[in-house]
């Protein structure tokens, strides 16, 4: 895949989109975590985007993206434990987000 011209931030905002979707669904709640780790602007530009890639494009663009910010080990901790507390925000770490979560893990394990 060609390079992905994000920032760091609007990478955040894309992964964290991609997870709070992962139960078709994206609340007030998961909106809040993610604009607390994004401005506004970030978030709004990013979720325009992300509406329109299908879930292959999405993976796509964040491996891609990962690469590109030179992502370690440290950086995809951090990375998890944000999508952690994204998917605990409404009070119900669903099934949909379970299997998200562990694909995310085995995904970015391959950086």
């Amino acid at each position: 895949m060609k390079t992905i011209d994000w920032t760091r931030d609007e990478l955040v905002a894309y992964i964290l989109l991609f997870a709070a979707n992962s139960d078709f669904k994206e609340n007030n709640k998961e909106r809040n975590v993610i604009i607390s780790k994004v401005d506004m602007k970030t978030f709004s530009e990013i979720h325009e985007e992300f509406d329109k890639d299908n879930d292959y494009q999405g993976i796509q663009k964040i491996m891609t993206s990962l690469t590109q910010h030179n992502y370690d080990r440290e950086d995809v901790e951090i990375l998890l434990e944000d999508i952690k507390t994204l998917f605990f925000s409404d009070g119900d770490f669903n099934i949909n987000e379970r299997i998200m979560l562990k694909s995310l893990e085995r995904l970015f394990k391959t950086l």
